[in-house]
């Protein structure tokens, strides 16, 4: 069946808010803060909510084109990490009930205090990129490094090194989709998706008028992946196969001009309705199929009750 609304917004309002989905909820990033909506096992919705500090605007680089783009993805992976922290929290209680912290827990709280869950989100964050980019960009380099002696062209072996890369990407998204827990946050994925269209359309947050709305937005994370793919062949395609580690080095340097140039085009593709940016945007849309599906009521009650308590009552706050 054909997405509606998933691709165009036809002069409607278009917000800067935007989210992901957590543990059993939604988490909304609003102009002024943030706020993070689970649904408990008996049923009841807990909203979460707490002030922006961003990298963003603390250091004032929001106006300055690519550079902005690099604090906005560490941002964007710090407030998901913590609010992905807070809801598997909330289910271990639920799970498992009290427990007694561990010698290595008590320790780690007298030495960091209060600071502690700060400290694990940075050390998650940390992790995650590093797995992320030993699986996506190193792993493919050092594969197409093989075929350097049959492969003798520059730009042929990049090529190959994306078409790996990709190839990884869709293996590794396939795979988890087929995991039952990451099912439901996919399905949380295409509630928030449709309870930002529903707000973009000027109409009420209800689950009706939600339930209506596409679930492939082209602001989406999944679209924004698929242009570090694309534009990471463009990219590294200026530097040099001669040596193995300067090769990896000089790769590693360029990420961020990478995450910073797509953040900018998925700027341009969330505001743009032109042919040629419906035409890029079309893979990362396709993708979509996969990491979101249609969520059922229960689900769309959470994102709504997420997105309304991010906003302030004034369009002009959120507008793109």
């Amino acid at each position: 069946m054909k997405e509606k609304n998933s691709e165009k917004n036809n002069g409607q309002h278009i917000t800067s808010i935007g989210g992901s989905a957590i543990m059993e909820g939604v988490m909304m990033r609003g102009p002024k803060e943030i706020a993070s909506a689970v649904r408990k096992p008996d049923g009841e919705i807990i909203v979460d909510k707490r002030p922006i500090s961003s990298l963003v605007t603390k250091y004032h680089v929001n106006k300055i084109p690519i550079l902005r783009g690099v604090f906005a993805f560490f941002d964007s992976l710090i407030c998901s990490m913590r609010a992905l922290m807070w809801s598997a929290e909330f289910f271990d209680i639920e799970d498992d009930g009290e427990e007694e912290p561990s010698k290595f827990d008590k320790w780690l709280t007298e030495k960091l205090g209060s600071k502690m869950k700060d400290y694990v989100i940075y050390f998650s964050v940390a992790v995650s990129l590093v797995f992320s980019i030993g699986l996506f960009f190193i792993l493919p380099n050092l594969v197409t490094g093989l075929l350097r002696k049959v492969i003798g062209q520059k730009v042929i072996l990049t090529l190959v090194e994306g078409l790996i890369r990709i190839g990884i990407f869709l293996a590794y998204i396939l795979l988890v989709s087929r995991m039952e827990e990451i099912k439901r946050v996919f399905q949380y994925h295409g509630a928030e998706h449709k309870t930002i269209f529903c707000y973009e359309a000027g109409l009420p947050l209800t689950v009706e008028n939600a339930r209506k709305m596409g679930r492939l937005h082209p602001r989406c994370g999944t679209s924004f992946l698929v242009f570090v793919m694309i534009i990471s062949i463009i990219v590294f395609s200026f530097v040099s196969w001669d040596n193995m580690f300067m090769r990896i080095f000089l790769r590693l340097l360029l990420l961020p001009v990478v995450a910073g140039l797509s953040y900018e085009i998925i700027r341009w593709a969330g505001r743009s309705q032109n042919k040629i940016v419906c035409l890029i945007s079309k893979p990362g849309m396709w993708l979509q199929k996969i990491t979101t599906r249609e969520p059922d009521d229960f689900q769309l009650e959470v994102a709504i009750a997420s997105m309304s308590a991010v906003l302030t009552g004034n369009k002009e706050d959120d507008k793109w």
